[in-house]
């Protein structure tokens, strides 16, 4: 099957759309795992309901609707190359399985954006998904989310630039 290199939203966007995408997606991907809700139906209900509004009076702003439908179909589709990715930057005696389903849902958002979405440097990528685990967690998720993706981003970017000839970004 063939996977798109680069995000379907392209790379002239509004930092702050992206980033409501993002917690979009991360929400998506956690109803799914929790409510059992189909792609399609979460893709539909984001999309048409929830992205860009106000979540329990917070001022969320408009949202890169082709970002949020990018992530959550990316992540579905690779989910397995994803978990196993996830799973080996894990500390020793962690499972991506035994973890908080916001958790494993921003690990795999951030994972994927890692390997799919080259016009966003590494440390932007990280820093917006350790934003969301802030968001969601008091305690040291974010460390881990930013272990994670820091270990993850190093050796995905690294191959993917050795791969193209270049350094890439971040």
């Amino acid at each position: 099957m063939a996977v798109p290199a680069e995000p379907a939203s392209g790379g002239n966007l509004n930092p702050k759309a992206r980033s409501a995408a993002r917690l979009g997606a991360v929400q998506a991907l956690y109803q799914m795992d929790v409510a059992a809700t189909p792609l399609d139906d979460v893709v539909d209900e984001f999309i048409e309901h929830r992205l860009g509004r106000d979540i329990e009076g917070v001022k969320v702003g408009e949202a890169d609707a082709a970002h949020f439908e990018d992530v959550v179909r990316g992540v579905v589709r690779e989910q397995r190359e994803l978990d196993r990715q996830v799973d080996g930057a894990l500390a020793k005696g962690w499972s991506l399985a035994r973890i908080d389903s916001t958790l494993r849902a921003i690990l795999r958002c951030g994972t994927y954006e890692l390997r799919r979405c080259k016009d966003v440097p590494l440390k932007v990528v990280i820093n917006e998904y350790v934003d969301i685990a802030h968001a969601f967690f008091e305690g040291d998720e974010s460390g881990v989310v930013n272990a994670v993706l820091d270990r993850l981003g190093r050796n995905i970017r690294s191959a993917q630039g050795a791969e193209h000839g270049s350094g890439g970004k971040g």
